[in-house]
């Protein structure tokens, strides 16, 4: 029986996987089993694994389109070896790739998986960057990144204990995994480049919206599944009377709602959402929320000082301000979340998605993000510098930018009331799609919201 299995999963991808076999034949280490299962390809994939199936501990699976999450499931039912690791067949190992991961476990009984850092390359193999990730044994205490889903070696058994892989998700099979494997064993990282992974037009990483929604249901469903509890929160809309194009900014409308109104709808259509507290020192506004969701009982206007409504004023007063009416303290709130109505695409699934981060990475705070890719400098009085080293060749994990966008806060009471700030402890995080990341601040982004809104329309109306 060989101590290490590893399944190549394959569909289409010809032109890569005699690349990803070889990798595993040329490892220093060898106590190996392969498996290659191919999903039905088309392509003349089975021209090539052919070449290999007669190779010592080499075992083919040729299947119909089951999907990566069955695939995976059928490797772990089939894996002889103490450890499994998966190859995608348009990723190559480096030479002891396999060597230094078995050694980590083999130390340390406790450890249950580990990863490596990699290198991007083209699909003509030319290295693009080395991608460095954080050091989970001196610096990681919120594991709210998970570690890529392939070249990941995990204990066998251990795997087999938290059920596999959840065969309802069609892709994101390492965050999925992830979630469920960080709540009961312990992970660990190689800080070198062990594997090549390749950067093509045919990923299936490359549809975020497809996997920003199944990050949101694999959150979901983890919380359902392990009944895990959730704080009691309230959502807090903050409202100023600002002004856009000459008109109440609470008032413009967008596909036919007001900006003021799509914020507490998507607020009231969360049942995490105990109360919604609008909070404003405009008359307007007042009289606006008391008239038309008098009969709502979620709702609830709280009148804001003037002197927490002005500019360059931070939110920590408001929201203590806020929290402090009877009405709230009586729920015994334990988390609340800020909502600006300047971003009109923020839906319930998103309110939703960052309650469950809070709870599932035991985060003291979220916030809503984008990943920042461009490159960004500074004038250092003698011309423009990039910060962070944003143009070497090695991408540390560490130095990503993240913009906070979408505007989501969310944050324990106790944080609050213990730092005096919204934003303290371990903050963690949810990205957010394009859309949702969009605030109207000018009649530009306006016309930008309308035209996408419009977009929506016409393909939900087919």
């Amino acid at each position: 029986m060989a101590l290490l299995t590893v399944y190549i999963t394959n569909y289409n991808y010809g032109k890569y996987i005699r690349k990803a076999i070889e990798s595993v034949f040329q490892q220093s280490f060898q106590d190996v089993e392969l498996l290659i299962i191919d999903d039905g390809s088309t392509d003349n994939s089975k021209e090539i694994i052919e070449q290999y199936a007669d190779r010592p501990n080499v075992r083919v699976i040729y299947q119909q389109n089951k999907g990566l999450n069955i695939t995976n499931n059928i490797a772990l039912q089939l894996a002889n070896g103490r450890y499994i690791m998966r190859l995608d067949a348009d990723d190559y190992l480096v030479a002891d790739a396999l060597e230094k991961m078995v050694n980590i476990l083999e130390a340390d009984p406790e450890i249950g998986l580990v990863f490596p850092d990699y290198y991007l390359v083209d699909k003509d193999e030319h290295v693009l960057a080395e991608v460095k990730r954080h050091d989970f044994h001196k610096d990681v205490s919120l594991l709210d990144q998970p570690a890529h889903g392939a070249c990941t070696m995990i204990r066998t058994d251990f795997l087999r204990a938290i059920g596999g892989y959840d065969e309802a998700y069609s892709c994101q099979d390492g965050y999925e995994l992830w979630i469920k494997f960080i709540a009961k064993y312990r992970v660990a990282n190689i800080g070198e480049p062990l594997f090549f992974y390749r950067q093509h037009g045919e990923n299936l990483t490359t549809n975020e919206e497809r996997i920003l929604d199944t990050r949101r249901t694999i959150k979901r469903d983890f919380i359902t599944k392990n009944a895990l509890e959730l704080p009691r929160t309230v959502a807090v809309i903050p409202v100023r009377n600002s002004m856009l194009n000459g008109r109440s900014l609470a008032f413009t409308e967008l596909g036919g709602k007001s900006l003021l109104d799509l914020k507490i709808e998507a607020a009231l259509s969360s049942p995490l959402i105990s109360k919604v507290l609008l909070t404003s020192a405009d008359r307007e506004i007042a009289d606006y929320v008391r008239k038309h969701y008098a009969k709502e009982d979620k709702v609830l206007f709280v009148d804001r000082p003037t002197a927490l409504a002005r500019h360059n004023v931070s939110l920590e007063g408001t929201i203590e301000h806020a929290l402090a009416v009877p009405e709230v303290r009586e729920l015994s709130v334990g988390a609340f979340l800020i909502l600006p109505i300047e971003f009109p695409f923020i839906r319930t699934e998103h309110i939703e998605d960052a309650i469950n981060t809070l709870v599932i990475f035991n985060a003291d705070s979220v916030i809503s993000v984008r990943i920042e890719r461009a490159t960004f400098y500074q004038h250092h009085g003698g011309g423009m510098v990039p910060i962070l080293q944003q143009d070497q060749f090695t991408r540390l994990e560490r130095e990503a930018l993240y913009k906070h966008v979408g505007g989501i806060t969310l944050a324990y009471v106790n944080t609050l009331e213990k730092n005096q700030k919204i934003l303290a402890g371990k903050v963690g995080h949810v990205v957010v799609d394009q859309a949702a990341s969009l605030g109207i601040s000018s009649v530009y982004e306006l016309e930008v919201a309308r035209f996408w809104q419009s977009r929506q329309e016409r393909v939900t109306a087919g």
